[in-house]
């Protein structure tokens, strides 16, 4: 493995051949998953993808195929207070990303998959079919940030009360008020 890109200075990924790694906005991972679908490189070098909803499970399948054998995090994101972030060309942003990290084990490497999800229609392909690992994730992040994940067999709160009203980890979440009772205060004993 060599050193950084001559042309952009950008480090190899993790894990990649250098016929895999196109560069900051180049396509593919070694063997050619994903190679239609807009990326990024990262700061330690591993690739990340912008699938589009639509492409976000075939995606997952190629890069299983390549070998990313573990999901090792998956998570939602709510920029409705932070809008501004980097994305690639042709990728409009949404209110709503969920994120996703991928690691393969032999030879190390790791990538990241960032799906943008509109607020109008929250939801995503599970990836419980390919790593049944997700299941929990996708719980947690549908409980916390509402977005359902189409497929998933048990698709319920995982953190939360059943009958709780909205998704705590949305940034127009109302925080709501708890009383306190301290020692002093008269109450039934």
């Amino acid at each position: 493995m060599s050193g950084p890109d001559p042309e952009t200075g950008t480090p190899p990924a993790t894990g990649a051949t250098e016929a895999g790694l196109a560069g900051a906005s180049g396509r593919g991972v070694a063997g050619g998953g994903g190679s239609d679908v807009p990326q990024l490189v990262g700061r330690a070098g591993a690739q990340i993808f912008f699938p589009s909803r639509e492409r976000y499970h075939d995606l997952l399948a190629e890069l299983q195929v390549e070998g990313f054998e573990m999901l090792a995090d998956l998570c939602g994101v709510d920029y409705l207070t932070h809008p501004g972030r980097t994305l690639p060309a042709g990728v409009e942003p949404e209110r709503f990303e969920v994120a996703v990290v991928l690691r393969r084990l032999d030879p190390p490497g790791m990538v990241r998959i960032r799906v943008q999800v509109p607020e109008s229609d929250p939801v995503l392909a599970s990836a419980w079919d390919l790593y049944p690992g997700a299941e929990a994730m996708e719980r947690e992040c549908f409980d916390m940030f509402g977005i359902r994940f189409v497929g998933h067999p048990d698709l319920t709160r995982i953190l939360m009360p059943e009958d709780w009203e909205g998704h705590p980890l949305r940034k127009d979440y109302g925080v709501g008020r708890v009383p306190v009772q301290f020692k002093e205060a008269p109450g039934p004993r």
